[in-house]
């Protein structure tokens, strides 16, 4: 082998010092060996031939590969950072929509606010204007005829039995209950006869107009008393009985 061909190569190697990594990542082989026809008959053996006629091609592809790798760094880099921005700005957006969708619900409870207020001053209004109505006066109960009173005494008796004899349509006047009376009782409405025929019978007559106690019972007035001693219900029942049998006690002017 030559010297000089050894020589290079060793020189090569502290030189450059170039490893056999980054020659095979340039993909060129930092020793090339050819076969060089020997003395001994045709047999040949390998010999090396000296780097620096490959040493351009070398350097050329681990250039390349320096490229294409700081290529796909930028890439890379490029991309992260549009990724970054792209995350950022959705970021943005969605915080501008946020705070519009948080300004949009408090102008909304505000309109609502304002709503219900002028709501409610509107009915306020309405009540202010309507007069409340006036409670039902309660209905009047229908008055009850006033409670006729009458004197106890003999004008006072004839004139509440005229009333009894008017709502029993028993005809009879003030004049002529008055003067029977008197004619059979002087106006004593305890008065009894104890000598007459009737008395002689056990049936005395009794009262103001002196009636005795059959006829009493059976021309008695609805209304008034059952005790013949009563001046009302004496004179009603004898002016009942009158006017059966006389057509009225204005026509008595005797023992009837």
């Amino acid at each position: 082998m030559p010297k000089h061909a050894i020589s290079g190569f060793h020189r090569l190697t502290r030189t450059q010092k170039i490893s056999a990594a980054g020659v095979a990542a340039a993909g060129a082989a930092a020793l090339i060996f050819t076969a060089v026809p020997g003395a001994d008959g045709g047999q040949s053996k390998p010999e090396a031939v000296s780097v620096e006629n490959v040493k351009p091609v070398a350097f050329s592809a681990v250039g390349t590969a320096a490229k294409a790798q700081q290529a796909t760094i930028a890439k890379q880099a490029a991309d992260s950072a549009a990724t970054g921005k792209a995350e950022a700005a959705a970021k943005k957006a969605a915080a501008v929509k946020a705070a519009k969708a948080k300004a949009a619900a408090e102008a909304k409870a505000k309109a609502e606010k304002a709503r219900k207020a002028k709501q409610a001053a509107s009915r306020s209004a309405v009540r202010t204007a309507i007069p409340a109505a006036a409670p039902k006066a309660a209905p009047k109960a229908t008055p009850k005829p006033a409670v006729k009173t009458y004197p106890n005494n003999l004008d006072g008796w004839i004139r509440e039995s005229l009333d009894v004899m008017a709502k029993k349509g028993i005809p009879g006047s003030y004049n002529g209950i008055y003067r029977n009376i008197i004619r059979e009782s002087s106006g004593n409405p305890m008065a009894i006869n104890l000598w007459d025929i009737n008395a002689q019978n056990g049936i005395p007559s009794k009262g103001l107009l002196q009636v005795i106690d059959p006829t009493f019972k059976q021309y008695h007035v609805n209304g008034t008393s059952w005790n013949i001693y009563d001046p009302v219900a004496n004179i009603t029942a004898a002016c009942n009985y009158a006017a059966d049998k006389y057509g009225s006690m204005d026509n008595v002017n005797s023992a009837y």
